[in-house]
């Protein structure tokens, strides 16, 4: 038998087994390239940047050099917010962004369906353009009417797809994306209902992908940032998206003296909503973004709409929730659809169309002024969630995807 340490046999074979060496580790260590894509609202991204970053971890744990391209909407925020997104070692989560062309798809008519459609055409060959550049081994859907376009193309091009919904019901573009994936990568076990039957063997139930830090936020920052460290009161903090929500801010201040007299109240208005109103007991923020894992860790109560990805993330934190669902002709009613799931499991109180109004508000955030009736939510949120990390598992089934398995 020949042995790799005997001289004799590297003399004979030396110049065979080098080659072979070489060919073996530029194969171990050539970059292959995930694609992600997603966009339109942070809930597009924020959950693709988490599952990215897990990516990044797993490959350079396993010694596999990896490449990761988001491919967004080439108007809007998707640039942004990916390119100066970093993981919690401050590494970038994307190595570059493309921007396509992005039209919105409607169940209704619009005279703006024309112009979008050229746009959906003009971003489905510029999806093509930009795989057949890259090359991927995967492309990763977030959802998003932006993502339409390279699903379809990769599917063209026999690029394995993958796509994840986070809300409880799947959106349109989930519904389309999901005729060129692989697999389809849901939050909830009850979600498969909505997709047809021939889809339903491609489902994995993997939760929702939500970021490093809010698994590792802390209280006593959230606390320090807030200067509430002599505070007393419970915390309820009101989050109203970026750029706001009109009818909670309208709620939370036309209640603000009678919140404030049980709470200390932290108020995200949105970038355009703030107010010139002071007390004591209340802390207006018009945006919060790298600290908003530790503030939702430094509160007691959360006023919130019902998107699916701010309600995980609190969730995690096992923060009892109080949820306003956006409703109305401009939804599909997904938030309606999320902050019922959460309600069924007792880990919310909803208060939806007629009863989004201040004597329902005052009475929900009266029950839980009660710090059993938050542990037993919080309970409820912990069990929800459940215990692993679900940016860890959909990392690991597109990781399989690109250097091995199914």
């Amino acid at each position: 038998m020949c042995r790799w340490s005997d001289s004799n046999w590297w003399h004979t074979n030396g110049s065979t087994a080098a080659v072979f060496l070489f060919l073996n580790y530029m194969k171990n260590t050539k970059a292959i390239t995930a694609v992600f894509t997603g966009g339109g609202t942070g809930g597009h991204i924020y959950p693709g940047l988490a599952v990215a970053d897990e990516l990044r971890k797993k490959a350079a744990a396993r010694g596999a050099a990896l490449t990761i391209c988001w491919i967004g909407s080439s108007s809007g925020m998707d640039k942004t917010v990916v390119e100066k997104n970093v993981d919690e070692a401050g590494r970038k989560s994307a190595d570059a962004f493309y921007g396509i062309p992005a039209g919105k798809l409607r169940r209704y008519f619009s005279l703006k369906t024309v112009s979008d459609m050229f746009k959906i055409v003009g971003g489905f060959f510029a999806s093509l353009a930009i795989l057949i550049k890259l090359k991927p081994a995967v492309l990763f859907s977030k959802g998003g009417f932006v993502s339409v376009p390279p699903c379809a193309a990769a599917k063209l091009l026999g690029i394995p797809v993958y796509t994840h919904e986070c809300d409880f019901t799947p959106g349109l573009a989930t519904k389309i994306n999901s005729i060129a994936a692989k697999r389809i990568l849901v939050s909830y076990k009850e979600t498969e209902r909505f997709f047809k039957a021939a889809y339903r063997k491609k489902i994995i139930v993997t939760g929702n992908p939500v970021r490093e830090a809010f698994y590792r936020a802390s209280p006593e920052r959230g606390r320090a940032f807030l200067n509430s460290s002599g505070n007393t009161k419970p915390v309820l903090l009101v989050l109203g998206g970026s750029l706001g929500a009109v009818q909670i801010n309208e709620l939370v201040r036309e209640n603000l003296d009678r919140l404030c007299a049980s709470f200390f109240v932290v108020h995200q208005t949105g970038v355009k909503n703030a107010d010139t109103v002071r007390h004591a007991d209340y802390a207006q923020y018009p945006f919060l973004y790298s600290e908003m894992s530790d503030v939702i860790a430094a509160s007691d109560i959360v006023l919130s709409r019902a998107g699916a990805n701010s309600i995980w993330e609190c969730a995690v934190l096992k923060k009892p929730l109080v949820l306003i669902p956006l409703t109305g002709s401009g939804t599909r009613g997904d938030q309606e659809d999320n902050a019922r799931y959460f309600e069924e499991r007792g880990a919310a109180v909803v208060l939806s169309r007629e009863k989004a109004n201040s004597e329902e508000l005052l009475r929900a955030l009266e029950k839980l002024s009660s710090s059993e009736e938050r542990r037993l939510m919080s309970e409820n949120c912990a069990a929800l969630v459940g215990c692993g990390k679900p940016s860890e598992k959909i990392a690991e089934i597109v990781y399989t995807a690109m250097f091995g398995g199914s």
